[in-house]
Protein backbone atom coordinates (compact mmCIF):
# COMPACT_ATOMS: atom_id res chain seq x y z
CA UNK A 1 0.00 0.00 0.00
CA UNK A 2 1.72 3.24 -1.16
CA UNK A 3 -0.29 5.99 0.45
CA UNK A 4 2.42 8.87 -1.73
CA UNK A 5 0.63 7.37 -4.71
CA UNK A 6 -2.22 9.18 -3.89
CA UNK A 7 -2.22 12.07 -6.40
CA UNK A 8 -5.36 14.42 -6.09
CA UNK A 9 -4.44 16.51 -9.01
CA UNK A 10 -4.56 12.64 -11.14
CA UNK A 11 -7.17 11.37 -9.49
CA UNK A 12 -9.89 14.14 -9.41
CA UNK A 13 -9.93 14.50 -13.32
CA UNK A 14 -10.57 10.80 -13.24
CA UNK A 15 -13.14 11.19 -10.76
CA UNK A 16 -15.37 13.79 -12.46
CA UNK A 17 -15.32 11.72 -15.76
CA UNK A 18 -16.75 8.80 -13.89
CA UNK A 19 -19.55 11.39 -12.58
CA UNK A 20 -19.95 12.38 -15.92
CA UNK A 21 -20.49 8.55 -17.61
CA UNK A 22 -22.69 7.89 -14.34
CA UNK A 23 -24.83 11.04 -15.51
CA UNK A 24 -26.20 9.30 -18.43
CA UNK A 25 -25.61 5.60 -18.04
CA UNK A 26 -27.75 5.23 -14.71
CA UNK A 27 -30.33 6.54 -16.60
CA UNK A 28 -29.77 4.47 -20.26
CA UNK A 29 -28.49 1.53 -17.81
CA UNK A 30 -32.57 1.27 -15.98
CA UNK A 31 -33.81 1.53 -20.07
CA UNK A 32 -31.58 -1.13 -20.87
CA UNK A 33 -32.68 -3.59 -18.63
CA UNK A 34 -36.57 -2.41 -18.81
CA UNK A 35 -36.39 -3.63 -22.74
CA UNK A 36 -34.39 -6.57 -21.61
CA UNK A 37 -31.29 -5.66 -24.40
CA UNK A 38 -28.81 -6.31 -21.60
CA UNK A 39 -25.57 -6.59 -24.03
CA UNK A 40 -26.85 -3.53 -26.43
CA UNK A 41 -24.04 -1.22 -24.60
CA UNK A 42 -21.22 -3.92 -25.37
CA UNK A 43 -21.99 -4.06 -29.24
CA UNK A 44 -22.54 -0.50 -29.30
CA UNK A 45 -19.59 0.22 -27.83
CA UNK A 46 -17.59 -2.36 -30.34
CA UNK A 47 -19.02 -0.41 -33.27
CA UNK A 48 -17.63 2.71 -31.70
CA UNK A 49 -14.39 0.95 -31.44
CA UNK A 50 -14.17 -0.51 -34.82
CA UNK A 51 -14.87 3.39 -36.18
CA UNK A 52 -11.64 4.40 -33.73
CA UNK A 53 -9.44 1.12 -35.00
CA UNK A 54 -10.47 1.95 -38.71
CA UNK A 55 -9.60 5.87 -38.16
CA UNK A 56 -6.40 4.47 -36.51
CA UNK A 57 -5.48 2.29 -39.48
CA UNK A 58 -6.10 5.14 -42.12
CA UNK A 59 -3.53 7.10 -40.26
CA UNK A 60 -5.70 9.73 -38.19
CA UNK A 61 -4.21 10.72 -35.04
CA UNK A 62 -5.83 9.88 -31.89
CA UNK A 63 -8.66 12.90 -30.83
CA UNK A 64 -7.87 13.57 -34.82
CA UNK A 65 -11.63 14.98 -35.65
CA UNK A 66 -11.92 12.47 -38.25
CA UNK A 67 -11.19 9.92 -35.92
CA UNK A 68 -14.49 10.80 -33.87
CA UNK A 69 -16.36 11.19 -37.22
CA UNK A 70 -15.08 7.41 -37.89
CA UNK A 71 -16.17 6.52 -34.18
CA UNK A 72 -19.64 7.98 -34.28
CA UNK A 73 -20.72 7.01 -37.52
CA UNK A 74 -19.67 3.30 -36.85
CA UNK A 75 -21.73 3.10 -33.73
CA UNK A 76 -24.53 5.08 -35.38
CA UNK A 77 -24.57 2.49 -37.92
CA UNK A 78 -24.54 -0.17 -35.52
CA UNK A 79 -27.25 1.44 -33.71
CA UNK A 80 -29.59 1.52 -36.42
CA UNK A 81 -28.72 -1.84 -37.37
CA UNK A 82 -29.50 -3.10 -34.32
CA UNK A 83 -32.85 -1.37 -34.06
CA UNK A 84 -33.75 -2.73 -37.87
CA UNK A 85 -33.23 -5.94 -36.01
CA UNK A 86 -35.64 -5.38 -33.00
CA UNK A 87 -38.08 -4.28 -35.81
CA UNK A 88 -37.55 -7.37 -37.63
CA UNK A 89 -36.70 -10.36 -34.97
CA UNK A 90 -37.74 -9.08 -31.08
CA UNK A 91 -37.62 -12.29 -29.75
CA UNK A 92 -34.38 -13.20 -31.11
CA UNK A 93 -32.66 -9.55 -30.70
CA UNK A 94 -30.63 -10.73 -27.68
CA UNK A 95 -28.79 -13.28 -29.75
CA UNK A 96 -28.54 -11.20 -32.89
CA UNK A 97 -26.96 -8.73 -30.44
CA UNK A 98 -24.40 -10.58 -29.11
CA UNK A 99 -23.54 -11.88 -33.08
CA UNK A 100 -23.45 -8.30 -33.73
CA UNK A 101 -20.68 -7.52 -30.91
CA UNK A 102 -18.47 -10.53 -31.61
CA UNK A 103 -18.43 -9.67 -35.74
CA UNK A 104 -17.14 -5.88 -34.74
CA UNK A 105 -14.70 -7.49 -32.04
CA UNK A 106 -13.29 -9.55 -34.63
CA UNK A 107 -13.46 -7.32 -37.66
CA UNK A 108 -11.07 -4.72 -35.46
CA UNK A 109 -8.74 -7.28 -34.49
CA UNK A 110 -8.32 -8.11 -38.61
CA UNK A 111 -7.77 -4.50 -38.50
CA UNK A 112 -4.95 -4.54 -36.19
CA UNK A 113 -3.31 -7.73 -37.04
CA UNK A 114 -1.13 -5.90 -39.17
CA UNK A 115 -0.07 -3.17 -36.20
CA UNK A 116 2.62 -3.99 -34.28
CA UNK A 117 1.00 -1.62 -30.99
CA UNK A 118 -1.99 -3.83 -31.81
CA UNK A 119 -1.82 -5.13 -27.89
CA UNK A 120 -2.08 -1.31 -27.13
CA UNK A 121 -5.18 -0.36 -28.72
CA UNK A 122 -6.55 -3.46 -28.09
CA UNK A 123 -5.65 -3.02 -23.85
CA UNK A 124 -7.01 0.55 -24.16
CA UNK A 125 -10.07 -0.12 -25.76
CA UNK A 126 -11.01 -2.20 -23.37
CA UNK A 127 -10.14 -0.79 -20.08
CA UNK A 128 -9.40 2.81 -21.05
CA UNK A 129 -7.08 5.09 -19.82
CA UNK A 130 -9.57 6.93 -17.21
CA UNK A 131 -6.79 7.32 -14.75
CA UNK A 132 -4.80 10.11 -17.53
CA UNK A 133 -8.02 11.95 -17.99
CA UNK A 134 -7.58 15.66 -17.90
CA UNK A 135 -9.65 18.14 -16.95
CA UNK A 136 -9.01 19.59 -21.01
CA UNK A 137 -10.46 16.32 -22.09
CA UNK A 138 -13.78 16.39 -19.79
CA UNK A 139 -15.15 19.12 -22.19
CA UNK A 140 -16.23 17.04 -24.98
CA UNK A 141 -17.64 14.26 -22.55
CA UNK A 142 -19.52 16.77 -20.72
CA UNK A 143 -21.07 18.45 -23.67
CA UNK A 144 -22.26 15.17 -25.04
CA UNK A 145 -23.64 14.32 -21.73
CA UNK A 146 -25.73 17.62 -21.42
CA UNK A 147 -27.05 17.01 -24.89
CA UNK A 148 -28.24 13.37 -24.11
CA UNK A 149 -29.64 14.50 -20.45
CA UNK A 150 -31.28 17.41 -22.31
CA UNK A 151 -32.94 15.22 -25.13
CA UNK A 152 -33.94 12.53 -22.57
CA UNK A 153 -36.10 14.96 -20.27
CA UNK A 154 -37.11 17.71 -22.85
CA UNK A 155 -37.48 16.18 -25.65
CA UNK A 156 -38.31 12.58 -23.78
CA UNK A 157 -36.54 10.96 -26.61
CA UNK A 158 -36.30 7.69 -24.29
CA UNK A 159 -39.98 7.43 -25.68
CA UNK A 160 -39.07 6.67 -29.25
CA UNK A 161 -37.09 3.08 -29.97
CA UNK A 162 -35.35 5.39 -32.82
CA UNK A 163 -34.19 8.41 -30.18
CA UNK A 164 -33.09 5.85 -27.44
CA UNK A 165 -30.92 3.70 -29.63
CA UNK A 166 -29.55 7.04 -31.49
CA UNK A 167 -28.87 8.72 -27.63
CA UNK A 168 -27.33 5.50 -26.51
CA UNK A 169 -24.59 5.63 -29.37
CA UNK A 170 -23.87 9.10 -29.08
CA UNK A 171 -23.23 8.37 -24.92
CA UNK A 172 -21.41 5.14 -25.59
CA UNK A 173 -19.14 6.89 -28.63
CA UNK A 174 -17.64 9.50 -25.97
CA UNK A 175 -17.81 7.30 -22.96
CA UNK A 176 -16.01 4.70 -24.57
CA UNK A 177 -12.94 6.78 -25.17
CA UNK A 178 -12.50 7.68 -21.65
CA UNK A 179 -13.41 4.61 -20.03
CA UNK A 180 -13.18 1.70 -22.32
CA UNK A 181 -15.43 -0.95 -22.85
CA UNK A 182 -15.75 -3.15 -19.82
CA UNK A 183 -16.23 0.23 -17.56
CA UNK A 184 -18.97 1.54 -20.25
CA UNK A 185 -20.73 -1.68 -19.79
CA UNK A 186 -20.22 -1.90 -16.03
CA UNK A 187 -21.35 1.71 -15.55
CA UNK A 188 -24.24 1.17 -17.12
CA UNK A 189 -25.50 -2.50 -15.69
CA UNK A 190 -24.84 -2.60 -12.08
CA UNK A 191 -25.82 1.04 -10.83
CA UNK A 192 -29.47 -0.03 -12.31
CA UNK A 193 -29.48 -3.48 -11.32
CA UNK A 194 -28.32 -3.30 -8.48
CA UNK A 195 -30.88 -0.32 -7.55
CA UNK A 196 -33.64 -1.76 -9.14
CA UNK A 197 -34.14 1.49 -11.01
CA UNK A 198 -34.01 3.92 -8.23
CA UNK A 199 -32.06 7.07 -9.86
CA UNK A 200 -30.52 8.41 -6.53
CA UNK A 201 -29.53 4.89 -5.37
CA UNK A 202 -28.26 4.17 -8.93
CA UNK A 203 -25.75 7.34 -8.57
CA UNK A 204 -24.52 6.51 -4.76
CA UNK A 205 -23.44 3.41 -5.93
CA UNK A 206 -21.87 4.20 -9.40
CA UNK A 207 -20.23 7.12 -7.75
CA UNK A 208 -18.90 5.19 -4.43
CA UNK A 209 -17.66 2.52 -7.45
CA UNK A 210 -15.44 4.53 -8.92
CA UNK A 211 -14.41 6.22 -5.78
CA UNK A 212 -13.18 3.54 -4.16
CA UNK A 213 -11.56 2.02 -7.22
CA UNK A 214 -9.61 5.05 -8.36
CA UNK A 215 -8.40 5.26 -4.86
CA UNK A 216 -7.75 1.12 -4.80
CA UNK A 217 -5.60 1.71 -8.28
CA UNK A 218 -3.79 4.93 -6.45
CA UNK A 219 -2.49 2.89 -3.66
CA UNK A 220 -1.93 -0.69 -5.38
CA UNK A 221 -0.75 0.21 -8.28
CA UNK A 222 -3.69 -1.37 -9.95
CA UNK A 223 -5.25 -1.06 -13.55
CA UNK A 224 -7.23 1.57 -12.74
CA UNK A 225 -10.48 0.52 -15.50
CA UNK A 226 -10.29 -3.14 -14.23
CA UNK A 227 -10.03 -1.49 -10.37
CA UNK A 228 -13.19 0.26 -10.72
CA UNK A 229 -15.42 -2.18 -12.82
CA UNK A 230 -14.66 -4.81 -9.57
CA UNK A 231 -15.25 -2.50 -7.14
CA UNK A 232 -18.52 -1.61 -8.93
CA UNK A 233 -19.49 -5.29 -8.65
CA UNK A 234 -18.32 -5.19 -5.03
CA UNK A 235 -20.17 -2.38 -4.03
CA UNK A 236 -23.22 -3.03 -6.59
CA UNK A 237 -23.52 -6.30 -4.98
CA UNK A 238 -23.55 -4.90 -1.32
CA UNK A 239 -26.26 -2.56 -1.96
CA UNK A 240 -28.50 -4.78 -3.34
CA UNK A 241 -28.81 -6.77 -0.72
CA UNK A 242 -29.37 -3.50 1.94
CA UNK A 243 -32.94 -3.57 2.72
CA UNK A 244 -34.68 -0.24 1.33
CA UNK A 245 -35.88 2.45 3.67
CA UNK A 246 -39.70 2.17 4.56
CA UNK A 247 -41.60 4.96 2.99
CA UNK A 248 -44.35 6.24 5.60
CA UNK A 249 -47.36 6.70 4.79
CA UNK A 250 -49.78 9.25 6.06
Amino acid sequence: MNFVAIDVGLLLPAFAAGLLVLASHVLLGGEVLRRGIIFIDLAIAQFAGLGIVIASALGFEVGNWRMQVSAVTAALGGALLLRALERRAPQRLEALIGVAFVTAACAAIVIMSHDPHAGEHLQELLVGQILWTTWGDLGPLALVTATVLAAWFGLRLRHSPLGFYLLFALTVTASVQVVGVYLVFASLIVPALASSGGLARGYAIGAAGYGLGLLASALFDLPAGAAIVLSLVTIGSLAAGMPRPIRPSF
